[in-house]
């Protein structure tokens, strides 16, 4: 039988009117409810948050792209084999999910007094919409074929709005070469991620037509976009596709093309550790003030402990016992609040955000099992690692004294 256990839990049911404990016990489960509370939904929304942006990027992007060294947006850059010796290694690595074509060409569109710069970004019929077919708010997608190059596009609200087109319009894009050149195409559909910065800058249409720009047949193409299963996994597939491609192209992955924004997500991992730090901190103060106010409390119980032989450490386990309890009721407290009100914001997106300022319409959530458990845990060990030292307080209390105590 585990003695200090059992009278650890006769502690908890102990019912005296003149008893402070039982006030400052509940006030402790409330403290470490309320800090676990706001720890899960603070990693929720942040991740949540973090997770929506980067899908954003890598539906622009991808996760790895293959292109030649002298790839960049704006200039002219040597093709890519469209179906190189090296694709069925990389299709065969483990996380890959998706290879597909693409190319990208700098543009203006002008409309009668005004213009607007762009990224025309060509894809093939291997193209993934998945994404675009998520965020896509007026018409349809281009469809796209091998043999007949299609002059339908897909442009973003903001372009639409700002140079006042609709679906169905004409778009007169000049392309950035020497001599420069023009290409009429048509509006099939208008789409909105909510990430501006992407959204003012690519226009998606037929590869075709920046293949027939570039003087370039229907087997080169800018580059190769390599979609996985799993971003966890990114640096690890990454390194192997590294390994795999040819000393003449060159593999970047998405945090490497768009550094500023993946640099911005990273800093917001900081406000997460404040607040993990300063809830924990909380909690462990509300034991530990609970702690000294029981053992203040059961003097007397110590000093007659004592007298029938309980050495410290065996007193001091009871009291330990007792805080453990204390703390799990505090947890079973906090994840009840946490996951309830972040499965209703998941569920019902009753907190709105302006997509102009945050990106999304909603606050973002996104619950993991790990985070629970890591956060659980985490907090129960400090707490309990915070109160060893303050029960050290049971080995100076004198058995004559303590029996004597009122």
């Amino acid at each position: 039988m585990n003695t200090p256990l059992f009278i650890a839990r006769r502690l908890g049911h102990v019912r005296d009117k003149k008893s402070f404990t039982r006030l400052i016990r509940s006030i402790a489960i409330l403290s470490i409810g309320l800090s676990l509370g706001v720890m899960i939904i603070s990693i929720a929304v942040v991740t949540g948050f973090q997770r929506e942006i980067r899908e954003k990027v890598i539906g622009f992007g991808s996760h790895i792209q293959i292109t030649h060294y002298d790839y960049n947006l704006t200039a002219e850059f040597r093709p890519v084999d469209s179906n190189p010796e090296f694709l069925p290694d990389l299709l065969a690595l483990d996380g890959v999910r998706h290879i597909q074509v693409f190319a990208t060409k700098a543009g203006i569109i002008r409309t009668g007094e005004d213009i607007h710069g762009i990224i025309f970004k060509g894809v093939g019929s291997d193209f993934d919409w998945d994404y675009f077919q998520r965020h896509l708010v007026e018409g349809s997608l281009p469809q796209l074929h091998d043999s007949v190059r299609s002059d339908q596009v897909i442009i973003s609200r903001f372009i639409a709005q700002r140079l006042q087109l609709k679906t169905g319009d004409d778009l007169v894009i000049y392309f950035i070469q020497d001599p420069p050149r023009v290409r009429r195409l048509g509006i099939g559909g208008i789409y909105e991620t909510g990430l501006e910065e992407l959204d003012k800058l690519f226009v998606l249409g037929d590869i075709g037509h920046i293949q027939r720009l570039n003087d370039w047949n229907v087997d080169q193409v800018g580059g190769l976009e390599i979609l996985l299963s799993d971003f966890n996994r990114l640096e690890q597939v990454h390194q192997q596709v590294l390994e795999r491609i040819p000393y003449n192209l060159d593999a970047r992955n998405i945090r490497q093309i768009y550094p500023q924004i993946f640099d911005w997500l990273a800093l917001l991992d900081m406000n997460v550790y404040v607040i993990l730090f300063l809830m924990v901190l909380v909690a462990g103060i509300n034991m530990i003030t609970t702690l000294l106010i029981s053992i203040l409390e059961k003097t007397r119980l110590i000093g007659i402990l004592k007298a029938m032989g309980g050495r410290n450490l065996f007193i001091r386990k009871v009291f330990l016992y007792h805080a453990g309890m204390i703390i799990g009721w505090g947890l079973l407290l906090g994840n009840l609040l946490g996951i309830l009100l972040s499965l209703t914001q998941a569920r019902f997106g009753l907190i709105k955000l302006p997509q102009e300022s945050y990106y999304v319409t909603e606050v973002p959530i996104n619950l993991e099992i790990t985070h629970l458990l890591l956060l659980n845990t985490g907090t129960f060990l400090l707490c309990m690692g915070m109160l060893i030292i303050p029960s050290f307080i049971v080995s100076r209390i004198d058995p004559v004294k303590a029996i004597e105590f009122k």
